[in-house]
């Protein structure tokens, strides 16, 4: 019952602000609450304590003892939700699938898949030299075992 509740007031605090949506959420046996958000513009300090507040404020501590963590999805988590791959769009990621590696610009995100895009030195097919080469992978999402966000500096 207690996990209900908090589910239905984590789902209230997101309907109420759309541009966050939910990464992760468990309740462990000693009524830990660890939730992950994201956000289509980022996750600022602000709003983790607008979802822990919308929770904390709304269930009595005399009925349930709990603690609860809310935390925005890290710069270097894998990415797990169709949204986090259109809001991070013309960014390079690194995806891994079963069979192949890639490294390129997410350069669409579809409902069904990505578009990854990279440049490669070739041989020229005629004469010496290279030639730089635009590649291009569709990635489904079932396909995808990692994706994440390549950060440079």
């Amino acid at each position: 019952m207690f996990k209900e509740t908090v589910k239905e007031l984590l789902d209230a605090a997101l309907l109420e602000r759309n541009d966050l949506f939910l990464i992760e959420f468990n309740i462990g046996n000693d009524n830990h609450v660890k939730i992950v958000i994201d956000g289509d513009n980022g996750v600022l300090v602000e709003d983790c304590m607008f979802v822990s507040r919308a929770i904390e404020h709304n269930i009595d501590r005399e009925e349930h003892d709990f603690s609860l963590e809310v935390m925005s999805a890290g710069a270097a988590s894998p990415l797990v939700n169709l949204r986090q791959y259109k809001k991070n769009l013309n960014r390079d990621l690194k995806v891994r699938t079963a069979s192949e590696k890639f490294e390129g610009t997410l350069t669409q995100a579809t409902d069904t898949d990505i578009t990854l895009e990279w440049k490669v030195r070739e041989p020229k097919p005629i004469g010496k030299g290279k030639v730089t080469v635009t590649k291009q992978a569709n990635i489904a999402y079932e396909e995808i075992v990692e994706a994440k966000v390549m950060i440079k500096f």
